[in-house]
């Protein structure tokens, strides 16, 4: 007799595991309408549940705004979510010493209480203990029903925690222990990513107030090396200036006293009244020039006129090498403006030139030197007694400027030079005292345009 063959394995479509697993995720494991309060409590779990994870994510994008910011955002969250009546947060002593608050208490009604006096003692014996890192989560099953530990851990240690009370009728289940399970471990990652931020904005900051400090040296030490740049120029035209005035003294004076020793000896040896009179005259010019060499070597080797003002130097120019029969007065109108060096030795040798041509050429007995200052302009004068007219000096400034073959009165034509150098003008007019007088009109660096426009009474 033929045995009967087994039979036909039944496989099992895989739309049954998607079903099963549907009714485990909702509770329903039936259509059947006896089961549909299962499916409302399921439904109102999963509402609640979405609900949770839509307050921690909004909780947890408060990162930037600092770790305090960050804390009170999770402990509103799990308080809302499990409708609480006290919610504790500490972070355990030692661990996230970047975060603050070290702990928080959230009260009744969402009240949060910035210190731990006046809170029940179990809240606050709880906070104690997380701070020192024990967990205290041992009640029995009845008080587990309102009250849960949840430990925040990083890294597999345990940083900090959460505790939280519910009212009677609100008991904490699974799904609840579940939500707050993801928010201390999303906390704890939050709090370093927040610790993170604030030490990179920390350095940050510090970064910036070390660049700022190094543009700073920067500037300073190219100011420096400027300075050392002008004082080794300074020291360059010293060493010039002095070699000069070697030569100055040692060939060129010698030669106009020898010039000078001739002429009074063919002057003794000559009876013609007229060539006398011309020798005489030569003799005079020998011994201005010397005159106006001794006052030049005198500049250039004065050292110290480059740390005075221009007033200082000025009266000290009248008073050295000036003929015996000139009298020069130097005055100062207005507040005197800080001009810069190269501004001040030009006008300095411009007001040297001009009392040279008085001394030698306009035979005054009197020279009055005035420096105005008004607002952003400068004007110097040099007004004399003697013989000297303005026209004709402008036609031999003119004539000097073409170049004239003799190479004459180069003296007009550097004057005029330096103050177009300046900025400024150089007129002849007829002084007050009765002779020439010659004035520049130059307008001060940096001053604004309006004070430059006017002009010195």
């Amino acid at each position: 007799m033929t045995a009967a063959p087994f039979p036909p394995k039944r496989t099992q479509h895989p739309l049954v595991h998607t079903v099963h697993d549907l009714d485990a995720l909702t509770g329903l494991r039936t259509g059947k309408p006896s089961y549909y309060p299962e499916l409302r409590v399921s439904a109102e779990r999963l509402r609640r549940v979405i609900l949770a994870l839509d307050r921690i994510s909004a909780a947890l994008v408060r990162t930037g705004e600092g770790s305090e910011a960050l804390v009170r955002a999770v402990v509103d969250a799990a308080a809302d979510h499990l409708s609480a009546d006290w919610v504790v947060f500490a972070l355990r002593d030692g661990e996230l010493p970047d975060s603050q608050p070290r702990h928080l208490v959230l009260g009744p009604d969402g009240v949060e209480w910035p210190g731990l006096d006046g809170v029940p003692p179990a809240v606050r014996h709880h906070v104690e203990h997380l701070h020192t890192g024990d967990t205290g989560d041992d009640h029995d099953r009845e008080t587990a029903r309102t009250h849960r530990h949840i430990a925040i851990r990083l890294d597999g240690r345990t940083v900090g925690g959460f505790v939280a009370w519910t009212p009677d009728d609100r008991e904490i289940d699974e799904t609840d222990h579940s939500v707050l399970r993801i928010l201390a471990g999303q906390t704890a990652a939050a709090l370093q990513n927040c610790a993170l931020l604030e030490r990179s904005n920390r350095l940050y900051a510090r970064a910036v107030r070390q660049a700022a400090d190094l543009a700073e040296r920067n500037r300073q030490l190219e100011a420096t090396q400027r300075e050392l740049g002008a004082a080794r120029q300074r020291e360059v035209l010293d060493d010039e200036r002095h070699r000069i005035a070697r030569e100055l003294h040692d060939s060129v004076t010698q030669y106009a006293l020898s010039a000078g020793m001739h002429i009074e000896l063919v002057r003794a040896e000559i009876s013609d009244d007229r060539l006398r009179s011309q020798l005489d005259t030569a003799k005079d010019l020998t011994r201005r020039a010397v005159e106006q060499l001794r006052s030049a070597i005198y500049a250039l080797n004065d050292d110290g006129n480059r740390d005075k003002d221009l007033p200082a130097m000025l009266r000290r120019l009248s008073t050295v090498h000036m003929p015996d029969e000139l009298r020069v007065e130097v005055r100062t109108d207005g507040k005197p403006a800080v001009l810069p060096s190269e501004t001040e030795q030009s006008l300095f040798r411009i007001a040297g030139e001009a009392l040279f041509n008085t001394a030698v050429h306009g035979e005054a007995s009197r020279a009055v030197v005035r420096l105005a200052y008004t607002g952003g302009r400068v004007r110097l004068t040099v007004s004399d007694d003697g013989r000297g007219r303005p026209e004709e000096v402008r036609r031999t400034l003119r004539v000097a400027r073409l170049g004239a073959p003799s190479g004459e009165h180069r003296g007009l034509v550097n004057m005029q030079t330096r103050a177009q150098e300046m900025g400024g003008t150089l007129t002849f007019r007829r002084a007050r005292l009765g002779g020439l007088q010659v004035r520049v009109d130059i307008p001060v660096p940096g001053a604004p345009v309006a004070a430059r426009e006017r002009t010195p009474r």
